[in-house]
Parts: C-alpha cells; sequence; structure tokens
C-alpha cells in the first residue's frame, strides 16, 4: 500500500480573494461559473457584474483589452477556455447565464479534464465548445504522418523538447485554430521568435510553421471523419477558408477533404466520434442552457476517464472529490477513494483512471528536489475541506489565483506527511522482516503508547533475528533507528515552520522539555536554535 496518514480533524485555512488581468487572458473565449462566493467581471471600463452562487458568465474572445476578474475572499470559481473557434456559435457578447445544479460536478471534471492528461467519452479535454451531434462513438488510434488519412486518426507531429516550444506545441494541440503569430507565441512563453523557431526546428526537424500544419491538419482528419462539413472543419482547425483546407490537405495526402469523407462515408464501419467530438452534446446543452432556450436536462451519468500511460518529471498530486480511482504503476493498482489526495512520484510510468460518476483535481506539484518520494503518498481529507482543494486545483492550474500564490504552498497541507516520508532517508533495512517492522514504526510514530525516548523500548515481541538484521543492515539497534526516524521528522517539521510544542506532540513526546534535550543530543541544536538557523537560511 501508498504510505498514508490522516489529515486530521483541522479546519482549512480561509480562501482568499483572487484575479485574473487583462494580462492573463488568453486568445480563447470564457466561461466562468461560480461554484460559491462571488465574483466581479469589469468590462472594458463598463459597469461591473456581479456573479453570485450557482451564476456563470460567458466573455468572448474579443475585446478583452481592458477587462479584469477579481474574486471576494470564500470563492470558489472555475474558468473554463473554449475553442478558439467556437464565436460562431457562443455568443458574441458576455453572457450571464443561471447553471443549473445538475451541471455542477460537469462542469468541475470538465475543468479537470482540460487541465490534465484524463480522456473520456462524453468530454473534450482540449474545449467545451465542440458542437457535434452524431450518433457512435469511436476510440483514436494514431497513424503514421504522411499514411492516407483514416477514421482512425491521425498521429501529431514529434513534440519539442525545449520548454517554451513545448508548452506553445501543447497549447496548439489543444487548440489548433489559435492564430499567434510567432512572435506573440515567444511573447506568451518569455522566449524570443529566434529561440521559438530554433527551438521547433531542432527539436522536430520542422519549422514552426511546418509543425503548425501537420498539427491542423491531423484535428481536420479527425473533425472529418466525425461528419463534418469541410467550411467547420476550416473554421474549427485554422484555417482561413475552405480552399486553403482543401490546397494543404490535398498536398500532404492527395486526395481533397470532401473525397477523404467521401471515401470515408463508403467504409463498411467507417466515421463515428473521437474523443473530442465525443463532447459536443454536452456542449450544445451548455450553449442552450447559456442562451435560457429549450433548457437541456442535465447529464445522466459522468463518464468514466483516463490517462495514457506516461511519465512525469515532476510530483504530481491528484484530490479525489467524489467517487473512486485508480493509479496503476507497473502491474500494481493503488486505489483512490473519495476526499484521498495522492501525491503520484515523478519518473514512473503510470496510468491514472476515473469510475463513472467519479470526479477528481489536480492540486499542485512538487519538484524532486522539495520532497523526496518513491511510491505514492496519500493523505485523506473530510469534506470540510472541499472548496479550500478546489480553489487550491484552480490556483495551480489556471491563471486565477491570489496576487502572492505560491506553487509551493501545498507541500504545507502535507508537511506531516512529507516528513515521515523523508524520514526514509534513515538507512532502512533490507531484510523484509525488518524492513516491514520499520515501515509500521514510521507509521505508528506519535501514536499513544508510542515510546518517546531511544532508551524506552515496546521491542520484546520483536524477534532476535530482527534485531540483528537492524544492527547488521543499519548500524544501529532497532531502539535507536527509531529514535533517528522520529528526529529526522522532528527536523523536517521545525524546518517547515511548526512550533517545538506541536512537533513534541507529533513526535510522541509528551513534555516539551524532553523532547528538547532528545533533539539537542540528536542535532547538536535546540529545536527552537535549529528552526531559527533553517529559517534564515530560507531568507
Amino acid at each position: 500500500m501508498p504510505s498514508s496518514f490522516a489529515a486530521g480533524a483541522s479546519d482549512p485555512p480561509p480562501i482568499p480573494s483572487a484575479r485574473l488581468g487583462t494580462s492573463d487572458a488568453p486568445v480563447r473565449p470564457l466561461l466562468l461559473w461560480v461554484r460559491t462566493g462571488a465574483v466581479h467581471v469589469r468590462l472594458d471600463g463598463g459597469p461591473a457584474l456581479h456573479l453570485k452562487t450557482g451564476e456563470g458568465v460567458w466573455i468572448p474572445a474579443d475585446g478583452w483589452a481592458e477587462r479584469a476578474i477579481t474574486t471576494e475572499p470564500g470563492t470558489v470559481a472555475f474558468p473554463l477556455w473554449p475553442h478558439a473557434g467556437v464565436g460562431a456559435w457562443g455568443s458574441s457578447e458576455p453572457t450571464r447565464f443561471d447553471v443549473p445544479s445538475g451541471w455542477q460536478d460537469w462542469l468541475i471534471q470538465l475543468f479537470n479534464l482540460q487541465v490534465t492528461p484524463f480522456s473520456g467519452r462524453g468530454y473534450s479535454p482540449e474545449a467545451i465548445e465542440e458542437l457535434l451531434r452524431r450518433p457512435g462513438s469511436r476510440s483514436s488510434v494514431p497513424v503514421e504522418v504522411g499514411r492516407h488519412p483514416s477514421s482512425e486518426g491521425f498521429a501529431s507531429p514529434a513534440m519539442p523538447r525545449a520548454r517554451g516550444a513545448r508548452a506553445v506545441a501543447e497549447e496548439l494541440i489543444r487548440d489548433s485554430a489559435l492564430d499567434l503569430t510567432v512572435e506573440q507565441w515567444a511573447s506568451r512563453v518569455l522566449s524570443s521568435a529566434r529561440t521559438l523557431r530554433r527551438d521547433f526546428l531542432a527539436d522536430t526537424g520542422l519549422t514552426f510553421e511546418q509543425w503548425r500544419l501537420l498539427c491542423r491538419l491531423g484535428a481536420a482528419v479527425e473533425f472529418l471523419a466525425a461528419g463534418y462539413d469541410v467550411d467547420q472543419v476550416a473554421a474549427r482547425v485554422g484555417f482561413a477558408s475552405r480552399n486553403g483546407l482543401t490546397r494543404a490537405f490535398k498536398g500532404r495526402f492527395g486526395l481533397t477533404p470532401h473525397e477523404f469523407g467521401r471515401e470515408l462515408s463508403a467504409r463498411p464501419g467507417a466515421g463515428g466520434l473521437t474523443q473530442r467530438a465525443a463532447a459536443a452534446r454536452q456542449t450544445d446543452d451548455l450553449i442552450r442552457m447559456m442562451r435560457k432556450t429549450d433548457a437541456p436536462a442535465a447529464p445522466e451519468m459522468l463518464p468514466a476517464a483516463s490517462t495514457p500511460s506516461h511519465t512525469n518529471d515532476i510530483h504530481v498530486l491528484s484530490w479525489m472529490y467524489r467517487g473512486s480511482g485508480y493509479l496503476d504503476i507497473g502491474d500494481r493498482r493503488y486505489e483512490r477513494e473519495r476526499g484521498v489526495a495522492t501525491w503520484i512520484p515523478a519518473e514512473l510510468d503510470h496510468v491514472t483512471g476515473l469510475r463513472e460518476n467519479s470526479v477528481s483535481l489536480p492540486l499542485g506539484n512538487a519538484s524532486t528536489g522539495d520532497l523526496q518520494l518513491t511510491a505514492p503518498l496519500q493523505v485523506r481529507f473530510s469534506p470540510a475541506w472541499d472548496d479550500y482543494l478546489m480553489f487550491c486545483s484552480i490556483s495551480a492550474r489556471s491563471v486565477l489565483r491570489p496576487d502572492d500564490h505560491n506553487p509551493r504552498h501545498i507541500l504545507d497541507l502535507f508537511a506531516e506527511q512529507v516528513a515521515a516520508q523523508r524520514a526514509l532517508s534513515v538507512p532502512m533495512p533490507s531484510d523484509p522482516r525488518a524492513r516491514a517492522v520499520a515501515m509500521e514504526c514510521l507509521r505508528r510514530i506519535g501514536e499513544p503508547g508510542e515510546p518517546g525516548e531511544p532508551g524506552e523500548t515496546q521491542d520484546v515481541d520483536v524477534r532476535a533475528e530482527i534485531h540483528r538484521a537492524f544492527r547488521d543492515e543499519t548500524g544501529m539497534t532497532l531502539g535507536r533507528w527509531r529514535y533517528a526516524a522520529r528526529m529526522r521528522i522532528a527536523r523536517d517539521l521545525l524546518a517547515a515552520g511548526a512550533p517545538p510544542s506541536a512537533v513534541a506532540r507529533r513526535v510522541g513526546y509528551a513534555h516539551l522539555p524532553t523532547f528538547s534535550a532528545a533533539f539537542s543530543r540528536f542535532h547538536g541544536l535546540s529545536p527552537r536554535d535549529y528552526q531559527q538557523r533553517e529559517s534564515e537560511r530560507n531568507q
């Protein structure tokens, strides 16, 4: 099992105000939904829109020149960024609307799918404004670039490795219709146009323009296979006209989009919806809901979803808000239950999944320098934390965040758990039985009846060969090893800012003077002196 600790009964911190300014606005429309609290939207110097719980606003992409969004303390508001080409279907004017209660979990999950690798039937991780109503569904299976297009899909071009170029590529994969110049893209990723062009060519063998064209053609194949007509596809994937798409498509594949569609329809069993197009029914309903006409019924069920097998170069924290899910690493499955937040270790190939009627959200990341983690680490939060954790997710994965947002603050919620995990850096025995005893000791540190002084042991029930394994493999007796692990946890909690009295209780000492003496013997500094030294180092 992954390391797991109770989060305790403490109340969550207060939710601060947040804002999204003009400089933060992307080139796509925004659909903002207020789950709880109040939001103020300033529109180009005009009167502010004041939104309360359950309300939403549609803001078209045009005219972000002088707009700002601010939330009051205690507010949880979800920003959802639709496809750049949705202007023809969404309103061209800012539009206020009510969100029926049955749509709320669907919108929360939709935010998750926009900012994570999850995908599933009934959702689109790239956009919420995929307007299509067709029967059937079909999974996307990539084919090689340069091969004849098919209803099974089209492989995206190779992704660049350089950070700025990769950020641009990921945005274009999500929305190929984005029509920014190289200079504009470079400004968005804090690079230069020259560097961006160089990185695309060096990492992919393609110029930026060639890479973007292949990206758009791949999206065109997908939408044509789903049943869109050529004019709709051209607008949706970023071509200025039907003729532009036709020329590029024929130049790449040797046939026009119309000929491809006609050939596809003649194949038995061809066509159907990809995952991207499968969001159409809900999106169409969402547009109708926003326009307050022919109000749609809420989705009856949240579909299951999963990620492809992938590896992160950072640790990722994912929280189950509703239902259940799983984390597969190798042949090991870790269950994820309601309220459980799971640190997914970096550099491990894994798959995360959600079962039907389940919702998860990413809470943040941690570098391998901030957190040493080789196995999943889990913490359970009570429902009282729901709003605060949603706020953490929105701040971590969108530009709607507090002015003083600190991406590393999420580690503070896990100070005790991280400290206990770091205690594993104390030499561990390799003997399976001795290692099991060591892990049980770590789990029980601080529990009532657990010894606080290294001389106070409860080892009478531990077999002699396990004591021998500790001495031979760690250089310490079991009692001394437990003492070292306890002091490592105490050190990390003090470095994180916890009061010495609280640290003493956490690691099993009933009295602060006894803990201070034990800490001083081990580290050569009193708890307060150690804490002051670490604080000065971090300034």
